[in-house]
């Protein structure tokens, strides 16, 4: 099947897409009376604003934005089309794909399986996968995995993008490979959740996706929330922003694939039909902040207990007392057993947010929840592209954001 034709990068041409009026780009789903989410409308609208001023720097053909306080949806909004060759539009209902995002997901699984005491994360993997101790990797435990020290970031041989199609192939090619950061800090974009998986496979005896649908899907009624398996509702991705060779070499080292053709394989229909662990997580914004919200609530959603309490804690317990400087992408991370989490000062989460835990998503993509702000949400993009306009714009938002929902006594 022949890949999805690259969408030019020059964003003067999606800039130039850009009516004057937002009006007939922009879709609001259910949102809760304003007096329950403890904001005032000139808040919300000053997030919203800021949103839109996102959307018309021309590096995202459409977003979606979903934010809960005390619980309450306040904001469930999108703009822009779902897939600018059909112009058909986003709504708050359109799936997109999480990509790094999904990881998070794929971490609470293995914590459901340490709460029902079928694993314990300093297990080695070689107990549930003898195949993958080879080349010194008998040691590698579970947690290594989730903290990004298992010592595999990236492949050692060069491969093709389309071997994400090919999952028994990858898992070999890990097996095989010896670890070059062992218990140093690296960022594994999709190689380990592909372990992670298997080793979730291994125990429950079922593919990962029929345990998230058990665990999280269908008790938190998610129409979505699926690895692939979403087909022509999903929204469709694209290259945009200035293109720098430099950027395709970093995102090579950090993420094994260039924009275009990270791209690509996501636009590709065969992307639907496998499971990527650490990549390939379909959702709606509001979903993706349904299950922060959850995660907020110490495991809990509309008196179901998906986590235990002590799940929660053990899945956001810091991996390092401080930052620590991250091999692969080259900036100081603090990550937990699964998560990435906020700094004091400016951090993944925006500014003054060092309680905040989540993950970020290819480029532009942010699922989180902050305690200090009693706040969950998800800002979906489908805009691929790492230099451009949007950078003040996507800072200022979540400034916008983090000034508008911080509680007075936090």
């Amino acid at each position: 099947m022949a890949l999805r034709p690259r969408v030019s990068r020059l964003i003067s041409k999606q800039a130039n897409r850009i009516p004057r009026s937002l009006d007939s780009l922009i879709r609001q789903g259910e949102e809760a009376p304003l007096a329950s989410t403890g904001m005032a409308s000139g808040q919300v609208e000053a997030i919203w604003r800021a949103t839109r001023k996102l959307y018309r720097g021309g590096m995202t053909p459409a977003l979606s934005l979903c934010l809960r306080r005390h619980g309450e949806i306040m904001i469930n909004r999108s703009i822009g089309f779902a897939d600018p060759d059909s112009q058909r539009i986003m709504t708050p209902d359109t799936p997109v794909c999480l990509f790094s995002a999904s990881k998070v997901v794929a971490a609470m699984m293995i914590h459901h399986l340490v709460e029902t005491g079928d694993l314990d994360l300093d297990d080695p993997v070689t107990r549930y996968l003898p195949k993958y101790g080879q080349n010194g990797k008998g040691r590698t435990t579970i947690r290594h995995l989730l903290t990004h020290q298992a010592g595999i970031p990236r492949p050692q041989e060069t491969v093709s993008a389309d071997i994400l199609f090919r999952p028994e192939e990858i898992f070999d090619i890990l097996c095989a490979a010896k670890p070059t950061t062992l218990n140093t800090q690296a960022y594994h974009a999709v190689t380990a959740g592909f372990i992670v998986g298997r080793v979730v496979e291994a125990v429950t005896g079922e593919d990962l996706n029929t345990t998230l649908d058990r665990v999280v899907r269908q008790p938190m009624g998610m129409k979505y929330f699926t690895f692939g398996s979403t087909g022509p509702e999903r929204a469709m991705d694209v290259s945009t922003g200035v293109p720098f060779k430099v950027v395709d070499l970093f995102l090579n080292h950090a993420v094994g694939g260039t924009i275009d053709e990270v791209v690509e394989v996501s636009n590709d229909n065969r992307f639907q039909d496998v499971t990527v662990p650490a990549g390939n997580l379909y959702a709606t914004a509001e979903e993706a902040s349904r299950f922060f919200q959850m995660l907020l609530n110490n495991g809990r959603y509309n008196g179901k207990q998906i986590f235990k309490p002590e799940t929660v804690a053990r899945a956001l317990e810091p991996a390092w007392h401080r930052p620590r400087f991250d091999r692969s992408l080259m900036l100081p991370l603090n990550f937990s057993n699964g998560f990435m989490l906020g700094n004091r000062g400016m951090g993944m989460f925006g500014p003054g947010a060092p309680r905040a835990f989540g993950h970020l998503g290819f480029i532009s993509i942010y699922c989180w929840a902050d305690p200090q702000r009693d706040l969950s949400g998800a800002l979906l993009t489908t805009g691929k592209g790492v230099i451009g306009p949007h950078l003040p714009s996507l800072f200022s938002l979540q400034h916008t954001i983090n000034k508008h929902t911080r509680l007075r006594n936090a």
